[in-house]
């Protein structure tokens, strides 16, 4: 219920230009927090890639598992986006309502760490069972558990993020998130190599680093909401220690099934770091890397998409059909040009991107650097196709429309994408070569259906 009692719709643009402008004012700096917040774990491949081959597979394999739970955790946090930017598009005024879905999008970051904490420990032997090198399930088992600690504190400022989205506070955020990389980054030089007199702690060294980043942005997020005029409005942590369950059941309702649609994609992505570790761990090393330069990619379509999430959502609020297609519409189209800027250089000089990530005078080195030369060619030509699908996604959870998403991307990325990526790289020649085939394959489905569905939505006539 709004804590005013007049209730006012918010306004829309009413042109296509005026949407982009809307879309782009949130939009290009959710994009280049998505990107700097990326960063670290582009920092951690590249510094961890001067250690050696089985740390490269270790934190790859490791990764595997953390970012199951942050998977599997991201459905209420998500659906702040949804149930925020409505309520604004209801009413501009409404306070009370946001304060409770916020409020409790953090409580539920925070009740999930008992979990993570006994998944992680089984880390080794779930690995060793999957068929990876028993030397490598070892350092990965010690590199998921300094990580753990801050699961909750990421899970926690993307919730923060989500809620300063919806209010048009994207610019800070984005300094905020640039800060906490930078802090990650210095953190990694000191710890995994021991420079000023800091221990050399490898691999367990970037996962420390990794874990007091997160911890110091939430608490940048929380003073920046507490000091930030438009925020201080909401009162987000007033009563914080308070429950309020019928809240947290909204948030788990609308947020389980985007919970799976999150996991159906990404564990997809990481089935294949795991197939890529059956062929070998050299191969595995390369299919990370390539992999890592192809996810920085997907961070510009992602921040862009979730900002057109924020715009769809304000719109079904208001209940303003026309208003909902301009913001689909607009969000692709950035999207699918945001893409271009990297797919591009990626698909013409592979040779230049790897480069980055090796220390080329180390002989051992040569061999993964091969194989990402070969990948990421295949890995540029299904950019688009993930660009288009990531958008169609967030639009249509900006619609509050998550169960359909949900089946469609079940379908595509599991009963399409896995098993050409299995066969083609376990039971050809192609060997590793052929898991990009069967992500690329999964991702064309998603584009199509979730491309379908997205159409549908937008004929319909908006709730009042």
């Amino acid at each position: 219920m709004s804590e005013n009692l007049t209730v006012e719709k918010t306004a829309l643009p009413e042109t296509w230009f005026g949407e982009m402008r809307a879309l782009l004012t949130i939009g290009v700096p959710m994009a280049l927090a998505q990107l700097v917040q990326f960063s670290p774990y582009v920092a951690d491949t590249l510094m961890i890639g001067r250690i050696g081959p089985a740390e490269i597979a270790a934190a790859a394999i490791g990764s595997v598992l953390y970012f199951l739970l942050w998977m599997l955790a991201s459905g209420p946090i998500s659906a702040v986006t949804p149930l925020v930017s409505q309520a604004l598009g209801r009413d501009k005024g409404e306070r009370r309502d946001i304060r409770r879905t916020v409020r409790m999008s953090v409580w539920a970051c925070f009740l999930m760490l008992p979990l993570v904490v006994a998944l992680l420990l089984m880390t080794q032997p779930i690995m060793i069972f999957a068929g990876q090198d028993p030397e490598v399930a070892a350092l990965a088992q010690g590199y998921v558990l300094v990580l753990a600690p801050g699961l909750p504190f990421t899970l926690a400022v993307m919730s923060l993020r989500n809620f300063l989205a919806t209010i048009e506070r994207t610019v800070i955020p984005f300094l905020l998130v640039a800060s906490s990389a930078i802090v990650n980054i210095a953190l990694n030089w000191v710890l995994i190599f021991g420079n000023l007199g800091a221990p050399e702690l490898g691999l367990i060294g970037a996962g420390i680093a990794s874990s007091i980043a997160c911890i110091y942005s939430f608490f940048a997020f929380m003073f920046y909401i507490k000091w930030d005029s438009r925020a201080r409005e909401f009162d987000i942590f007033s009563n914080l220690w308070k429950p309020d369950w019928d809240r947290m059941r909204g948030l788990l309702k609308l947020g389980w099934p985007i919970s799976i649609t999150v996991t159906f994609e990404g564990m997809l992505f990481n089935a294949g770091v795991l197939i890529a570790g059956a062929v070998g761990v050299i191969e595995q090393g390369g299919f990370q890397i390539a992999l890592n330069v192809a996810s920085l990619a997907f961070m510009m379509p992602y921040g862009l998409s979730m900002a057109g999430a924020v715009r769809v959502g304000l719109a079904r609020g208001a209940g303003n059909n026309a208003a909902e297609r301009r913001a689909a519409t607009t969000t692709i189209l950035a999207s699918t040009l945001a893409i271009g800027i990297f797919a591009l250089p990626v698909a013409f000089a592979p040779e230049w991107v790897a480069a980055f990530y090796f220390n080329m005078a180390l002989a051992e080195t040569r061999p993964v650097y091969d194989y990402v030369v070969i990948f990421l060619p295949i890995a540029a030509g299904f950019m688009f196709f993930d660009a288009v699908q990531v958008a169609a996604n967030q639009l249509l959870r900006g619609l509050a429309d998550v169960t359909w998403p949900m089946i469609i991307t079940g379908i595509s990325y599991w009963a399409i994408g896995f098993p050409i990526a299995y066969y083609t790289a376990l039971h050809t020649n192609m060997g590793a070569k052929g898991i990009w085939y069967g992500l690329t394959a999964g991702l064309v489905a998603a584009f199509i259906g979730l491309g379908i569905r997205l159409w549908l939505q937008l004929r319909q006539p908006s709730p009042l």
